[in-house]
């Protein structure tokens, strides 16, 4: 009995006697004396901030009150016998009932204070045995709440006495059933039994046919009586002539069992019942119950954490009492991280681990290996994802190796996806690092994995199933490799594939290339693989208005393509060039911007490869020229991009995406609103086909645009507001401050002052924000002109 288990019985032992629990002090002195018998006062005072003569005399109190409830003289180096000697009276005295520890002028309440949430259970047993079955495996995790149900099944459906078989924790302990038999029909039947164990057995029928009360069998932890495969070892083969007898149809009793794995014996008929843990609503009423504060969010994240796992639950509660007066709150911001901090609940988890190790060692690591995955963004795997680290398990026996854990309620599994409990996964890991071969080799799997897994990005989900594999080969500091995943082209509908930093912009995770590429930059040896990098993380600097950081990541960029003493192909250069014109095209400085759209082009004559780049760079110039007076410059370079966009194979789906954009303001500018509504309907529909959020909402921004030049106003709000909406959420600064500008405009025509000064004073602000002194004069001398 561990110190937690032992403070729980003696809790329960005191409130039934005096209705009232034991306090913080009494607890604390309870548990540092369990755990070491030979600790002073002094010591226990000094570990935890009291006075000596203060425990001592709630010492004194202490032995007194359990005298009395242990009907024997208890004192500070006796009560740890005392104590486990009236426990195993009160096991031994089985079974005429359930023990019933209160006595005759016990409070109602009972050792049942423990029970919560099983009534669902309870009903499912009860459907079970009305349906005629006789023996009934409850089969969980350790400590789900096995015996603890069974129990209480017993004791509400009023069985008139119950056998029980306690199974030894260590093989070589194992009771043979020869004596178990021999024990029942000398005690409870006053049947004095014979030599033979097949004569004992069918005495044992007859006896169980010829009652007419209500007789329950109960059989606990069955497991360590069993292999690998299900069965008896095959020195306890006895037992299943045991069972066959418990489950023959005429005998007047049920019979509960409960095991941490199941039984595969054909020539017995067992129903099984898996016992899943507690939800948050039964954890809520036990925690209530103890008075301790109960903050729902934290009692559903700590359920969630352990499973709902029953002894987990009366475990944290123990330590939250003694050791943090109650409060929850506090508890958990101390350990969330540490699930097994509670040594009880490790050694709960360790033997768990330790017994699989000796029965089933291809079980064992897998489990393991399984900790390796991260159940975080992606929350479960598919199938694959687990027979991929069985790469030294023949083909044949692989999924029987996965069937294993799930029969031992060590992985989840629901609707062809796996995943572990975070408890389960925190052993697992920390067993998986031991060895660093093995931790290397499974990352290793684990990211080929998951870079298999997704072809092409089309949503949010498929972007972060790809990013997985980047974490493996972080954990291992293999940084080049971490780098590829984010670099790696995917998908080639319609045009080339783009790098997963490009589709995390895309699809609108802007601060997920911060955080991953971030980590990478200082770790990266490789200057072409920097010189990329910087330049995805330029881009989603520029997309979310941080331009000057943008325009630093392309000076990095070029430094770096500098100092190479063998330059790479010209399409560093050219996308540095590019991406530096954007920037200055954000901050409104045209002549700059002019100047590097150009020079991308006089790049992108001398290399036909560069044809892409030739294309974005004269959308760019046409809506530049657009604005001005050169718009005979403008058209021309307008129709020149829109047909060299659809001749080209390497534009790619982003790429088209912005450069319809790009034209539809052209045209709008150039007056051929029609023109610019056919692009506008194009640019949309293309984005949502490819879940581009940004590309999305500023076509909808300049739909509002074209629905105002045609005085349709309220249309033009309406679209207005949508793009607003959707650029405020993805958090695309530049964007949604040219659309708060353009709503302004609209408000403006309208002749509504108060809205209009709104929308510019918002388009100020953002612009402010950006250092974007040429944006905010452009919305300055708009306000002016009103």
């Amino acid at each position: 009995m561990g110190a937690e288990e032992a403070l729980e019985f003696v809790d329960n032992l005191v409130f039934l006697k005096t209705g009232e629990h034991l306090d913080k002090t009494q607890r604390i002195i309870l548990r540092h004396l369990w755990e070491d018998e030979k600790r002073t006062y002094q010591d226990i005072a000094n570990s935890r901030g009291y006075t000596e003569a203060h425990l001592k005399a709630v010492g004194a109190d202490l032995w007194h009150l359990l005298s009395r409830v242990l009907g024997e003289k208890v004192s500070k180096s006796t009560f740890q016998g005392v104590l486990q000697g009236f426990r195993t009276t009160q096991q031994a005295q089985k079974i005429s009932h359930i023990p019933n520890l209160a006595g005759n002028d016990a409070k109602p309440q009972d050792l049942d204070s423990n029970f919560v949430g099983r009534d669902r259970q309870i009903a499912e047993l009860h459907t079970l045995v009305s349906g005629g079955a006789k023996v009934i495996l409850i089969q969980g995790e350790g400590g789900v709440g096995k015996t603890t149900l069974a129990r209480k099944y017993f004791k509400t459906q009023k069985f008139n006495f119950v056998l029980e078989l306690w199974m030894a924790t260590e093989i070589q302990n194992i009771t043979p059933v020869e004596s178990v038999v021999e024990e029942w029909l000398r005690r409870d039947f006053n049947e004095e039994p014979g030599r033979d164990f097949g004569i004992n057995l069918e005495r044992l029928r007859r006896k169980l046919r010829e009652q007419t009360s209500k007789i329950g069998v109960f059989i606990d932890n069955l497991e360590t009586a069993l292999d690998k495969n299900g069965k008896f070892l095959e020195y306890r083969r006895p037992y299943v002539e045991l069972l066959r007898v418990l489950a023959d149809i005429d005998v007047h009793s049920v019979t509960l069992v409960t095991s941490r794995e199941r039984l595969r014996e054909s020539s017995v008929e067992v129903n099984l019942y898996p016992l899943e843990g507690l939800d948050d609503e039964a954890w809520q009423q036990f925690f209530s119950r103890r008075h301790i504060n109960c903050d729902s969010t934290i009692l559903t994240e700590m359920c969630k954490s352990y499973g709902g796992n029953a002894k987990a639950m009366q475990i944290l509660r123990g330590a939250i009492l003694t050791d943090f007066s109650g409060d929850i709150y506090a508890y958990w911001q101390e350990n969330r991280t540490d699930l097994l901090i509670e040594r009880e609940l490790k050694d709960l988890v360790t033997s768990q681990f330790s017994r699989l190790q000796e029965n089933d060692l291809e079980a064992y690591r897998l489990l393991c290996r399984l900790g390796c995955y991260r159940y975080q963004d992606i929350t479960s795997l598919p199938i694959e994802g687990v027979l991929c680290l069985l790469w030294d398990v023949p083909e044949q026996k692989r999924r029987g190796v996965i069937k294993a854990l799930q029969d031992l309620s060590l992985i989840e599994a629901k609707k062809g996806q796996y995943w572990l409990h975070p408890v389960i996964r925190d052993e697992a890991i920390i067993r998986l690092r031991l060895v660093s071969e093995e931790w290397e080799l499974v990352n290793r799997k684990a990211a080929a994995f998951w870079t298999q897994q997704v072809e092409i990005v089309k949503n949010i989900n498929d972007a972060l199933t790809a990013l997985e594999a980047y974490y493996h080969y972080v954990e291992i500091s293999d940084f080049e490799q971490a780098g590829d995943v984010i670099l790696q082209g995917r998908g080639k509908q319609w045009s080339i594939g783009l790098p997963l930093g490009c589709s995390f912009y895309q699809v609108g995770l802007l601060q997920k290339n911060f955080s991953v590429i971030k980590r990478l930059i200082d770790e990266i040896k490789s200057p072409e693989r920097l010189i990329k990098l910087y330049n995805i993380l330029g881009y989603t600097y520029r997309i979310i208005g941080c331009i000057r950081e943008a325009i630093e990541c392309y000076d990095q960029s070029e430094k770096i393509l500098d100092e190479l003493d063998e330059k790479p192909t010209k399409i560093s250069k050219i996308s540095i060039l590019f991406n530096a014109g954007l920037c200055k095209l954000e901050l409104w400085e045209i002549e700059a911007a002019e100047d590097c759209f150009n020079s991308v082009c006089s790049l992108a004559e001398q290399n036909s490869n560069l044809d892409d780049y030739m294309v974005y760079a004269q959308c760019c110039l046409a809506l530049i020229k657009s604005c001005s007076v050169t718009t005979k410059d403008a058209f021309h370079l307008a129709e020149n991009a829109f047909s060299s966009m659809s001749l080209s194979t390497r534009v790619t789906l982003w790429g088209i995406g912005h450069s319809l954009v790009n034209l539809c303001l052209t045209y709008k500018n150039l007056g051929n609103l029609k023109k610019s509504f056919e692009l506008c309907q194009r640019a949309i529909f293309h984005a949502e086909e490819n879940n581009f959020t940004q590309i999305k909402a500023k076509a909808i921004s300049c739909l509002a645009e074209l629905f105002r030049e045609q005085g349709e106003f309220t249309r033009a709000i309406f679209h207005h507001t949508e793009a607003i909406g959707i650029l405020d959420k993805i958090g695309a600064k530049s964007n949604l401050a040219e659309a708060y500008y353009q709503l302004a405009l609209t408000y403006q025509k309208m002749g509504n002052i108060d809205k209009s000064t709104e929308g510019f004073v918002q388009a100020i602000a953002i612009f402010n924000e950006m250092q974007a002194r040429r944006q905010v004069d452009k919305v300055q001398t708009a306000m002016e002109y009103f």
